[in-house]
């Protein structure tokens, strides 16, 4: 029979491609994550990875056995959380995926006050791309996910999570900093500092700058960035403007490294979702997170907002 911990180790090496790696994250030395899928391949009678070098990679035979691999791991832990369900415990682990801003701003609040309530359930946030939030959630990667991206599936079941703006800001000692507003058109002579193009933030602000007739080429781009706080340094630095979550930008406005700028017409508002594939069968842990957020919507939107005030 095979052992769920040789196929925790196996899925580990998977994902981060790295026998070192994954046993530092399973809090294994390295010879023991060897012997462990030393003896996972006798079982099988196969080769499950191919060593280059420090990186591991997959065999054919390897790609098979991870998606069952999490298909049993997933049905033992929900045979072990459902019978003790039956004793009336909330107990269990679940993967949360989520954004970066989510992930480091947003959700740390929110599972701590979950597990005030829940201190037996454990949530394992994974950070990734919005775009790859929703993949790992259809690939059973992850129960439940938070992302800016609304995509129609028939798989996938939306909730409100949280409203999060999008500003503008500057450096601190930017012209722009003694005005109470500027109009659209000021944006096109500055040096603009943007997201990636599959980012939220830029998405939300592309649409914005449509509805003022400016495209991105009318844009004065400086540089692209892949995430917020890339971004808030460069405009600390001088090196232009940028438009970020305010959830992101609020510890450097109360540091007084970058400033606020109010433009004329324009309210940028990105919706964030938490979402989940209805086609899988829900823990009890996973159910109670989920009617969680159901039930304190508001109070997840006040204490988001109160977090971003604590920083200013």
């Amino acid at each position: 029979m095979l052992n769920l911990d040789a196929l925790k180790v196996f899925l580990a090496i998977a994902e981060f491609g790295n026998f070192s790696e994954a046993g530092r994250r399973l809090h294994l030395s390295q010879p023991a994550v060897s012997q462990i899928i030393q003896g996972l391949e006798r079982q099988l009678g196969m080769q499950l990875f191919v060593r280059q070098g420090r990186t591991a990679q997959l065999t054919d035979s390897g790609q098979v056995l991870v998606s069952m691999a999490r298909e049993l791991l997933t049905s033992a832990q929900r045979v072990e959380q459902t019978m003790l369900s039956l004793q009336g415990e909330v107990i269990g682990e679940m993967t949360v995926g989520c954004s970066t801003a989510s992930g480091k701003y947003l959700l740390p609040g929110i599972i701590a006050r979950f597990r005030r309530e829940f201190p037996q359930v454990r949530i394992n946030v994974l950070v990734t791309s919005r775009e790859s939030v929703i993949n790992k959630l259809l690939g059973g990667e992850a129960a439940l996910g938070v992302s800016s991206k609304l995509i129609e599936h028939y798989d996938l079941e939306y909730q409100d999570f949280f409203k999060d703006d999008v500003i503008l800001i500057a450096p601190a000692d930017h012209p722009w900093a003694q005005y109470r507003k500027i109009y659209p058109d000021d944006l096109l002579d500055e040096p603009m500092i943007l997201r990636e193009d599959a980012a939220g933030t830029r998405e939300v602000l592309m649409e914005g700058l449509l509805k003022h007739d400016i495209s991105s080429d009318m844009l004065n781009v400086a540089m692209v960035l892949g995430n917020a706080e890339a971004i808030e340094m460069a405009v600390e630095e001088g090196l232009g403007i940028a438009f970020i979550s305010r959830l992101a930008a609020a510890r450097g406005l109360a540091l007084g490294r970058i400033v606020e700028v109010s433009v004329e017409g324009m309210s940028l508002t990105r919706n964030i979702y938490l979402a989940r594939n209805r086609r899988q069968s829900f823990t009890r842990a996973q159910e109670k997170f989920w009617e969680f957020v159901t039930n304190t919507k508001a109070e997840i939107q006040t204490a988001g907002q109160a977090e971003i005030g604590a920083r200013k």
